[in-house]
């Protein structure tokens, strides 16, 4: 039985990632009514804290505070991600063809993990490929995403468009607890980048920082691969309820 369409679908390398950077988006357009998914591409088992049943657990409670209508896993090897494999690309394009999302988020290109450079390249072949109604066979269920667009990690960008997430700031934080074997503080855990007091600190700073920029107390980044099409500049432009004041002539 396939799914039910989803709107948008976030493609996470690891378990947490889609919390960590798109988490307040994921918020803010479930509560408006859209069918949001996220799809982890591994269990994150090579992660220096918490066993893989435990995220597992830890993702499922992270997706009802989120609201998403479906989270999925394709249990690809993690530390092995790799767009030129064949049966990690076959995989991505069957699960992309039974929920068929409309948009499709995934890591930027140039990332400090591997696995992140990695899904972001496989999700991009993945996308184009599903749309092909002859690969890998003929006649073949081909579904067409909308649009893909990236998500910076630990690296530092400039954005094609900012989405303010100020009001689902608090619900991204909770839904980033979740993953309680990861972020939080353990004297008896291994010490990691992303549960350290730094790593909390500076995505809050990084949510403030790219919200200034739309008028927002908090705002998440994303990047799209080339020029988008505009039909009408003046209604978008007029759009913007809080447009910044900091950069107009005095």
């Amino acid at each position: 039985m396939r799914h039910k369409p989803l709107d948008i679908l976030v493609i996470a390398p690891h378990p947490d990632d889609a919390e960590l950077f798109c988490g307040g988006l994921l918020a803010k357009l479930g509560a408006a009514g859209y069918r949001c998914g996220v799809l982890d591409l591994t269990r994150g088992e090579r992660a220096s804290r918490g066993e893989p049943w435990i995220r597992e657990q830890e993702a499922d409670a992270a997706a009802l505070v989120l609201g998403l209508a479906w989270r999925g896993n394709l249990a690809l090897p993690d530390a092995g991600l790799d767009s030129r494999n064949a049966s990690q690309v076959l995989a991505l394009v069957e699960q992309l063809r039974d929920v068929r999302p409309g948009l499709v988020l995934a890591p930027w290109r140039h990332e400090r993990h591997p696995d992140h450079e990695a899904a972001s390249q496989l999700a991009k072949r993945a996308v184009f490929l599903c749309g092909l109604r002859n690969w890998p066979l003929p006649d073949q269920p081909a579904h067409t995403v909308t649009q893909l667009l990236y998500y910076p990690m630990r690296t530092q960008q400039s954005p094609s468009f900012v989405v303010d997430i100020a009001a689902f700031a608090a619900i991204k934080a909770r839904a980033i607890a979740c993953h309680a074997s990861q972020v939080a503080a353990d004297a008896a855990a291994p010490k990691t980048l992303v549960s350290s007091d730094a790593s909390a600190l500076s995505l809050q700073h990084r949510d403030g920082w790219f919200g200034a920029f739309v008028g927002s107390a908090a705002g998440e980044p994303y990047l799209v691969d080339g020029p988008l099409p505009v039909a009408d500049p003046v209604a978008l432009f007029r759009a913007r309820s809080n447009p910044p004041q900091f950069f107009e002539e005095p």
